[in-house]
């Protein structure tokens, strides 16, 4: 198992860690592929019911790694391609997993980090975290993202959250509906525990199984389409000389003006 990535079971709940604390579990394409796995694992875990995500150090996930984005500058409109999709299956793997998975959201989720906790089922949040997307402000777009952010909250609230890229706390994405729960620090790791297994013991496997079909089926039949041609302007917005200069000015921490 990469160590990028922990996995452990139990009780009937399986433990996804992501494990990179000293770059406060930045997104790169190796965290991204061994998380896709990692989830594939516990979906074909027969001793698994329901998953918890969550992540080691002081962030959640801070977003794109500062090496992965110096590379994206050099990618080919190909090599983007390849690249959100990458990013696209990791999301649409969580969201349809045949089983729950909790987002345990300690610390900053930021960008493609807050995007790896909106996809998650149910979400708790300790008073402290905080989240955003962030990405119109170094040129690019938060495209995956968006076609999962509309059916958690309202267009009015994913259009101020998406265009502003500003950052909001806990008790703020409980008001917009973004997650479920806000748990001080010292408590989440109970409080997740015992809502996993109140899960595992009082609901059908099978029920809890085809409900979450039927709520990720339903809500928006046109999803895969949406996020073809999220992939399509993901790729595409990685050639403007917008994201060339916020890439820039954002890696040589330069005050960028738009």
């Amino acid at each position: 198992m990469n160590t990028l990535v922990l996995y452990s079971v139990a009780d009937r709940v399986a433990t996804i860690t992501i494990n990179r604390p000293e770059k406060r579990n930045a997104l790169n394409p190796q965290l991204i592929e061994a998380l896709t796995e990692t989830f594939i694992l516990a979906s074909e875990d027969d001793a698994v019911k329901v998953v918890v995500l969550k992540a080691n150090g002081d962030s959640f996930s801070a977003g794109a790694d500062l090496a992965y984005l110096q590379q994206l500058q050099h990618n080919t409109f190909e090599e983007n391609v390849t690249d959100s999709n990458n990013l696209k299956k990791l999301f649409t793997t969580i969201y349809y997993l045949p089983k729950i998975v909790i987002a345990q959201v300690e610390g900053h989720a930021i960008a493609g980090g807050c995007g790896l906790a909106t996809v998650c089922d149910i979400i708790f949040a300790t008073p402290e975290s905080n989240f955003g997307y962030t990405e119109v402000k170094i040129g690019f777009v938060p495209a995956i993202v968006s076609c999962f952010l509309k059916q958690k909250v309202s267009e009015t609230i994913a259009s101020e959250l998406l265009l502003t890229g500003k950052i909001f706390n806990a008790e703020q994405a409980l008001q917009y509906n973004l997650i479920n729960f806000v748990t001080n620090a010292n408590e989440i790791n109970q409080t997740v525990q015992d809502f996993a297994l109140s899960l595992c013991k009082e609901s059908s496997g099978n029920s809890l199984m085809i409900t979450k079909q039927l709520i990720t089926q339903t809500t928006n039949p046109l999803l895969e389409k949406s996020l073809e041609t999220a992939v399509q302007i993901n790729a595409r917005v990685r050639e403007s000389s917008d994201f060339k200069k916020g890439i820039e000015s954002f890696l040589n921490k330069e005050k960028i003006t738009w």
